[in-house]
């Protein structure tokens, strides 16, 4: 079984940019190092709509919440805002 490479040095990614783009698209997440440390990761436009679409909006994250019912009491401040120099 071949194990299919997914860390490349900065110098291998920049002279083979396909092959890592098509390795991110076919095996998933490439890890790209500097002077032997993580740097970056290249991903596959699809993985990287899954990961970051939004779940849901605010109305739904505040419905879910565990205080929901909680009866809180909230009161304002009264006092002026304070003073500050820009």
């Amino acid at each position: 079984m071949k194990v299919e490479k997914t860390e490349w040095t900065v110098a291998e990614a920049k002279a083979k940019l396909s092959e890592v783009i098509q390795r991110a698209e076919k095996h998933g997440p490439q890890r790209i190092t500097r002077h032997g440390e993580p740097a970056a990761v290249v991903v596959s436009s699809e993985e990287w709509e899954r990961k970051t679409r939004r779940k849901g909006n605010l109305a739904d994250f505040f419905a879910k919440s565990p205080l929901r019912g909680a009866a809180l009491e909230l009161k304002r401040r009264k006092e002026p805002p304070r003073e500050i120099d820009l």
